[in-house]
């Protein structure tokens, strides 16, 4: 990781975009996790599969679990075998989260939500739609724009020093990825945001199936953020989106 000066992050108070799923008033705050070094995926899945069931028992509160993985490919439920391109270069898991084939490796931070949507909001597509806004937010304190596309999951950035499409169309690369599971109203699986992964991991597959834009990161859009950095503003960004969080220590 780029270890030099850090980056000025925006820690200025912002209005929550998506309020309809923010936590109801004297709800326990959702308990924020990071691990420590890279996590193997299975090992990852089980935990959240666990946690997940324990929620929906009232067993366990929400929480948000920060990660990196080894370099891996997943492929969410719509993956197509053609889109890997690679299925030799590193292993491949298949997972029960919406979505296409996407990579996660070191430099790229993935962020597990689960929370219950029962005591929220019951409702699949505004969830993505705050997991969208929480994303933006986050760029935002970097002063990088990310953008929707409604036909493209994702968050996305325009390249206007790239070639134009054959279309004329400005170029766009993603620099954030959403897959997510929901089971008995409690999410899991969740989003990643590319800090300073190597991108060239990202061509043994066609990522979310999209051919005609490339991928992007923090770094290589010229910003040297350390991942504390990310960390601190995604924390930010969550906490305007979805309400207050505390820090927690392990997943159980």
């Amino acid at each position: 990781m780029n270890t030099s000066e850090p980056t000025r992050i925006n820690t200025a108070p912002r209005d929550g975009l998506a309020p309809g799923l923010r936590a109801i008033p004297g709800a326990t705050p959702v308990e924020w996790i990071v691990w420590e070094g890279l996590l193997g995926y299975d090992e990852a899945v089980a935990a959240m599969e666990t946690r997940a069931a324990a929620i929906a028992e009232g067993q366990a509160g929400e929480c948000v679990w920060l990660v990196e993985h080894p370099p891996l490919y997943t492929a969410g439920t719509s993956a197509k075998d053609a889109d890997l391109v690679a299925p030799e270069r590193f292993p491949v898991f298949r997972t029960g989260r919406g979505g296409q084939f996407t990579y996660h490796g070191p430099g790229q931070r993935v962020a597990y939500v689960l929370l219950d949507l029962k005591r929220r909001q019951p409702d699949v597509r505004s969830f993505v739609a705050a997991l969208e806004a929480w994303l933006i937010g986050t760029l935002a304190r970097f002063n990088v724009v990310g953008e929707r596309r409604e036909e493209r999951v994702g968050v996305w950035v325009r390249r206007p020093e790239k070639p134009r499409g054959p279309d004329g169309a400005m170029a766009e690369d993603k620099i954030a990825a959403i897959g997510i599971r929901v089971r008995r109203w409690v999410t899991f699986h969740g989003v990643s945001l590319n800090v300073e992964p190597d991108l060239t991991h990202f061509s043994g597959i066609v990522p979310c199936g999209v051919t005609q834009h490339g991928v992007t990161s923090l770094v290589d859009l010229g910003l040297p953020v350390s991942m504390a950095e990310v960390d601190m503003a995604l924390r930010l960004e969550f906490e305007a989106v979805f309400g207050p969080t505390v820090s927690g220590t392990e997943m159980s």
